[in-house]
């Protein structure tokens, strides 16, 4: 396998990524064969998933542009992936200008292209690392020099907690997060589920996962709800993505939101 001169010299070409599957739906070029070939066996099994994709970076740009709007100025988006089109940065430092973003990524071919992307922006880096690791996030050196979580902050975690499988990693990182984020904090998660109408599509994906060595959980608007401990959830509650404060009637999904596969919600800190 040829190895592209972009690509970090210690990655497993042989193992698929998530941030690079979604890299590839969205039309992007940081993919390997190994990413092509497991979106194209989960496409084949969830069609609209790169509709999916489309809609979450969709959200992904009203949320920030909220979080603007509610005088946050430093947004921690983890679980990034691999930087396109209307990134955090981009977003809130166009609504909002010094505002400051730190992106985390476990991929390291995520990592090194954002950080590719902002070398001119000093108000902004990305940094590898687990999301479960939500202690370890918490005090690097780059996120501290950043982030001053004295004051309010924005989380995104967006189509990025169905990774963690166990029920134990989830509720002590979530924990971990919520304790660091100071009152007037906004979170905003969503979550792929089996809920709406292609709910059994969405269960065999699951299965076409883990046959690539990836591992996903599904989880529901019960389970979502459990995560915004200590924050209230903000209008219009717990919805599919494309029901989330949307921009127009030309939205992904707009007439139909369940096909997102895809719930989500954001919350204020008490």
């Amino acid at each position: 396998m040829t190895r592209p001169d972009w690509t970090p010299p210690d990655i497993d070409l042989s193992r698929p990524s998530v941030a690079r599957m979604y890299d590839y739906n969205l039309g992007g070029s940081h993919n390997f064969e190994i990413d092509r070939t497991y979106a194209r066996h989960l496409n084949e099994t969830v069609p609209d998933l790169p509709t999916v994709h489309r809609a979450n970076r969709s959200q992904l740009r009203r949320v920030v542009r909220f979080f603007a709007e509610m005088g946050i100025r430093q947004f921690l988006d983890i679980g990034s992936g691999i930087p396109t089109v209307g990134n955090v940065h981009e977003i809130a430092q166009r609504a909002a200008p010094g505002s400051r973003i730190v992106y985390v990524d476990i991929d390291v071919v995520a990592v090194t292209h954002s950080n590719a992307i902002l070398a001119d922006n000093d108000l902004a880096a990305a940094v590898q690392a687990d999301a479960r690791n939500a202690s370890g996030i918490l005090s690097d050196p780059t996120v501290r020099s950043l982030i001053d979580f004295n004051e309010p902050v924005g989380v995104l975690m967006l189509a990025v907690l169905h990774f963690i499988v166990d029920e134990d990693d989830l509720t002590d990182a979530m924990h971990t997060y919520r304790e660091a984020m100071c009152p007037g904090s906004y979170l905003a998660i969503s979550h792929p589920t089996a809920e709406g109408k292609t709910g059994e599509r969405i269960k065999a994906s699951v299965v076409v996962s883990s046959r690539h060595q990836v591992d996903t959980k599904l989880r529901g608007s019960a389970e979502l709800i459990q995560m915004f401990e200590g924050f209230d959830i903000l209008e219009p509650g717990v919805v599919f993505t494309p029901a989330w404060r949307p921009d127009s009637p030309d939205d992904y999904f707009h007439d139909e939101p369940d096909r997102s596969a895809t719930i989500t919600a954001v919350g204020v800190k008490r």
